[in-house]
């Protein structure tokens, strides 16, 4: 009978360095083969977002004033980048309680593979998948009238900035998908996702708002975000005078980077956890 020798896990700095990539390489690989086979599921979490563009800006477009004047529409693309980004947490999340469910996850924890390997890889497929919705969400926001008014320069930092966001958020959905016990819980989570996107400068201005509700809309860090991608594009909607929009900037950096801090460990934590 033939024994099968089970490869040793390396115990050299380079050599343990060369491991996780290999093994994160051969995950990412592994998520964009199911954007192959499974077309339909990554169609779907395009045009939800397309849908949401052409809905609010044909709806509210000619009847939603913009503080400080503006075009509706260019006010609006901006939130709807942000908020894309946003409903990335559930698309991560869903991910992970999938491959939960179907015992994906229990075995890898048999395999000799690094743990990081399996989160790196689930990240850099999630990252490709969103820099794909941003381009077409721009693309569709072209058609329907927006555009950057400012340098190609300043357009990529905002670029930058949304996937900053992103990859911050990236770890809450990896960390709730570790946690939530399966796909039924998971769409539960995902309905309060809406509220997220919804109570932010994403659809209004916060001073449209009531005082409390305003304040909350303020300090929600997708609007940090949004605020800031605005004044880079160069579109309507930048101002405000309380403390957090006068520094939404400074901000578009310090919310995705203490998101980060907070959810990155938690996530590794929890997935070195199931293996115990």
């Amino acid at each position: 009978m033939a024994v099968i020798a089970t490869p040793e896990v390396p115990t050299s700095l380079p050599a343990r360095l060369g491991w996780v990539l290999a093994d994160s390489w051969t995950l990412t690989l592994r998520g964009l083969s199911h954007w192959v086979r499974n077309p339909t599921q990554i169609l779907a979490g395009l045009l939800f977002p397309i849908l949401m563009v052409l809905l609010f800006g044909g709806i509210f477009g000619s009847g939603m004033q913009v503080e400080g004047g503006g075009n509706y529409r260019e006010f609006l693309m901006p939130g709807m980048f942000v908020m894309s980004m946003a409903f990335g947490i559930g698309e991560t999340m869903a991910g992970v309680t999938a491959d939960a469910s179907k015992g994906v996850t229990d075995r890898f924890r048999s395999m000799p593979m690094s743990a990081a390997s399996v989160v790196i890889g689930q990240s850099v497929v999630n990252m490709l998948y969103s820099t794909a919705v941003l381009l077409i969400l721009m693309g569709c926001g072209a058609v329907a009238g927006w555009s950057w008014q400012n340098s190609f320069a300043e357009a990529l930092g905002a670029f930058g900035l949304l996937l900053l966001l992103r990859f911050a958020l990236l770890w809450v959905g990896i960390y709730l998908g570790l946690v939530i016990s399966g796909p039924e819980a998971a769409s539960a989570v995902y309905t309060l996702l809406f509220p997220l996107g919804i109570v932010a400068n994403t659809f209004a201005s916060p001073e449209m708002m009531p005082g409390w509700l305003a304040a909350i809309a303020e300090w929600n860090p997708l609007s940090s975000t949004a605020h800031a991608i605005r004044e880079l594009f160069g579109n309507p909607g930048v101002g405000g005078t309380s403390w957090i929009a006068e520094h939404a900037m400074a901000m578009a950096f310090v919310w995705p980077l203490l998101i980060l801090l907070v959810f990155f460990p938690l996530a590794v934590r929890k997935y070195r956890a199931l293996s115990r």
